[in-house]
């Protein structure tokens, strides 16, 4: 089953159980996916579609952040259940241990020195993951290793 048929059909289960949070996040993914579609005029690979998913799921946890920042934590929560719902579609996410030991990789192969180098480091750490973990949590293992 693609992810997209998968997204289908959870938005029908969610439908008969009349979840209206989840059916409401999932429509938003819906509509995100074909959005690009037709931006794209063509049909999207499962990559593209987990590119999509990242980008909303990105897009609910920064608003989580700004929510909670303005003490309005009944939206916080809300995002936070998006977020919990979008990661459902996303592979399985990277330790913490395994992270570092993807960065320490990247930059041992790369010959990464100095926060010039950052770029190469993030780019290998990227094509080998293949989004199975947070950009910004690599950034930050970057950042303290190549200060060092």
């Amino acid at each position: 089953m693609t992810l997209k048929e998968r997204i289908a059909e959870d938005m029908k289960v969610a439908m008969r159980a009349r979840d209206t949070v989840r059916l409401d996040v999932i429509r938003l993914l819906k509509a995100a996916v074909q959005r690009k579609e037709v931006d794209e005029r063509r049909e999207l690979d499962e990559q593209e579609v987990e590119q999509v998913i990242q980008k909303m799921l990105k897009q609910s946890q920064e608003a989580a952040e700004q929510f909670t920042m303005g003490n309005r934590q009944d939206l916080a929560d809300k995002e936070h259940r998006s977020v919990d719902l979008l990661q459902a579609y996303l592979p399985e996410q990277l330790s913490e241990s395994e992270v570092a030991q993807a960065v320490s990789e990247a930059i041992a192969e790369s010959d990464a020195k100095s926060m010039k180098d950052m770029g190469r480091v993030m780019a290998l750490v990227k094509e080998r993951t293949k989004g199975r973990l947070d950009m910004k949590l690599v950034s930050e293992k970057v950042k303290t290793l190549l200060i060092r």
